[in-house]
């Protein structure tokens, strides 16, 4: 077994390795860029060496950088992660050419699979079916068109070297094809440094199902069960689960036995994925083969058992399989949320900064209940632009997939986060919606379900009733502490019923609240006659600073996000965002009184919507523009962003070109 490895990645998947290296007694060494000087993947190694400026292609792409670290430390192996350098044929080659082994495929895997167009075409020798569409590299986006055209629309537009929904894009028509194409082909030369684009069919309502196979040295492969991926934005996976709600035991057995006929057929040897499109009859086709460690593993982990980077470590090192077929049993169910620096509420556009505070839901195993936290951050880290916007995997795991998503609801809900925006409201939403419970999924799930965009769900029945309580329950507490503390009330502690007005915003409450510190509280909430509709009891150790509301109510345990804002608080629970505000019922009777004011008019400028860096300005001034039409693209963690006109207009200044860097709401160009 080796004594020691280098991790060639950044992030949470290289704290990943570290932590079972860690367990099986061997040395890690990790590499940074001046972007991760500071990052918890460099404080968890054993060692770590510094290769370059923070652009991932001076630093973490340099192959010869990786070498000379190797050797300079002693490493007898490397893992890649994921991305990166991952499936890059050269490195594994020069790897080898260094004796430095290499703990992924051997390079005719990666070959043969690691290229999309390749895959396809060894797929096909092998009999496997396979997505119509064109295997051969296309050269510009005339030549898309024809081949568009000719398969019918609507296509995938690909990278060949693609990966996490990087250099992809779906068309419907000739106009999104040619925009597509070049698009699709400039994030791959970014991100993969190969520009090389094919076309295949999109398939209509398709669920994304992929087949989870492992491999030795001595020709033994098995498979260890399906992930299910399809819900999914921009190509980008969002949340993943283990097993599908989609197959049977039938279909199950029938697509892992062509994933692992497909990985013999390249004498695979390690963790890999083979990736399918599945109909909703369980009809399936090979979509591709990801000859790596997938974001989404953990879920594989933790309904079979078995750790997949321990896996990868041994057969690198020799050792054959201990695993067989027959071993491989799934195990409950586990759910995983990708939890990213992004908007929400602004169409997902990134976001950068610093981690002001960090509080993930606390991780453990207990009545036969698990949440785990695959990381790569900490308070007061920062979030760069220059890599993908990833903060954390959050994954839980129970008996059934009811069991997962209530335990992933609960762990969203006490997933604390400030200084950025980050998209927990939205996945705490996903975990709440009819059509995700019900496993009545496919990829277009996102863009079905919120075709306007993402807004939060307004509280109602049972939700509203606990907002509403909690809130209440939160101003009672204050009042407590500044009574019994702070002296800016009277003393005298308050030992009988108080009536209060919650407005949550869109909703008012009244409501009578009991009891306080050292026990529990009890809210009454009135009907619109001033009648006592429901009583709650509430029982938590919240008190004034605590940035969760943990508790119980109605002998069920509740976790709510409090936020200080101006005379309240804002609440977040179960993808809701709510400004909290109670008064007593003067106090509503005069807030009531007072004018709203209006948002500032913007509707003159092109605001850049995220940090970023200007790829080009696609209008002049004095040209006139109408709406949709494209104004400008601006890369931000390795995407390209189209920012599109929303009215017609003509533009009068322009305030920046290529090659500048943005912040938010930097003015891009002016119109009249």
């Amino acid at each position: 077994m080796f004594k020691k490895i280098l991790i060639a990645n950044r992030g949470e998947i290289a704290c990943r390795v570290i932590k079972t290296a860690r367990k099986m007694g061997i040395a890690t060494v990790a590499v940074y860029s001046d972007a991760d000087a500071n990052a918890m993947h460099v404080e968890m190694a054993d060692e770590a060496v510094h290769i370059g400026p923070s652009p991932a292609a001076e630093s973490y792409l340099v192959i010869d950088k990786i070498i000379d670290v190797c050797k300079t430390t002693g490493a007898e192996a490397v893992h890649p992660g994921y991305g990166f350098l991952s499936e890059r044929v050269a490195f594994a080659e020069a790897l080898a050419a260094n004796d430095i082994v290499f703990i992924g495929p051997n390079a005719k895997a990666i070959a043969a699979m690691g290229d999309k167009i390749e895959s396809k075409k060894a797929a096909a020798a092998a009999n496997v079916s396979t997505v119509p569409g064109n295997l051969g590299e296309i050269g510009d986006s005339k030549e898309a068109i024809k081949i568009a055209g000719e398969i019918g629309y609507p296509v995938m537009i690909k990278a060949s070297a693609g990966g996490g929904g990087k250099g992809m894009r779906i068309a419907w028509d000739e106009k999104e094809c040619a925009e597509g194409f070049e698009l699709a082909r400039s994030e791959a030369k970014s991100s993969f440094g190969d520009d090389r684009i094919f076309i295949e069919k999109f398939i209509v309502n398709p669920r994304h199902i992929e087949i989870q196979v492992l491999g030795d040295k001595h020709g033994n492969v098995i498979h260890l069960g399906e992930r299910e991926c399809s819900i999914q934005r921009r190509n980008q996976k969002v949340i993943e689960e283990a097993p599908s709600p989609l197959l049977d035991e039938k279909t199950r057995a029938a697509m892992g036995a062509q994933a692992v006929a497909l990985a013999k057929a390249v004498d695979y040897d390690t963790a890999g994925t083979v990736e399918f499109v599945a109909g909703q009859d369980k009809s399936f086709y090979f979509l591709e083969m990801n000859t790596r460690l997938q974001v989404e593993h953990p879920v594989t982990e933790l309904v079979t058992g078995i750790d997949l980077v321990e896996q990868m470590i041994r057969v690198a090192a020799g050792e054959k399989l201990k695993i067989k077929q027959s071993d491989v049993k799934l195990d409950g169910w586990a759910v995983e949320s990708r939890i990213y620096a992004e908007d929400p509420f602004r169409n997902f556009l990134p976001s950068i900064g610093r981690l002001v505070k960090y509080r993930p839901a606390h991780e453990g195993c207990a009545g036969g209940l698990t949440v785990r936290n695959d990381t790569g951050v900490s308070e007061g880290g920062e979030i760069s632009m220059f890599y993908d916007p990833m903060i954390a995997k959050l994954v839980t795991h129970g008996p059934t997939r009811q069991a997962a998503i209530e335990l992933q609801s609960e762990a969203l809900d006490a997933f604390y986060i400030d200084g950025i925006q980050h998209n927990i409201p939205f996945l705490a939403a996903l975990m709440q919606h009819p059509r995700w419970i019900s496993g009545e999924l496919s990829t277009g799930f996102i863009a079905e379900e919120y075709p306007d965009g993402f807004a939060p769900r307004h509280p109602q029945g049972e939700d509203l009733k606990v907002l509403a309580s909690v809130a209440a329950a939160i101003d009672h507490l204050n009042n407590a502490r500044r009574r019994e503390i702070t002296h800016q009330m009277d003393g005298t502690p308050v030992r009988f019923a108080v009536d209060r007005v919650v407005d949550l915003g869109e909703t008012v409450q009244t409501v009578r609240v009991e009891g306080g510190l050292g026990g529990s509280i009890k809210v009454s909430l009135f009907d619109e006659n001033g009648e006592i509709e429901d009583e709650l009891e509430l029982a938590s150790k919240w008190w004034p600073g605590d940035v969760i509301w943990s508790g119980v109510v109605r002998n069920k345990d509740v976790s709510v996000q409090v936020r200080p804002i101006l005379n309240g608080y804002e609440l977040a629970y179960r993808g809701m965002r709510v400004p909290a505000r109670v008064y007593t019922k003067r106090e509503a009777e005069l807030v009531a009184l007072m004018p709203v004011k209006e948002a500032a008019d913007t509707s003159k400028f092109l605001l850049c919507p995220m940090p970023g860096l200007v790829k080009s300005i696609n209008v002049g001034v004095g040209d006139e523009v109408k709406v949709g039409d494209p104004l400008a693209i601006v890369e931000a963690m390795k995407m390209e962003n189209i920012l599109r006109a929303e009215r017609d207009a003509t533009v009068t200044k322009l305030n920046c070109e290529a090659g500048d860097s943005l912040a938010v709401d930097d003015v891009i160009m002016e119109f009249s």
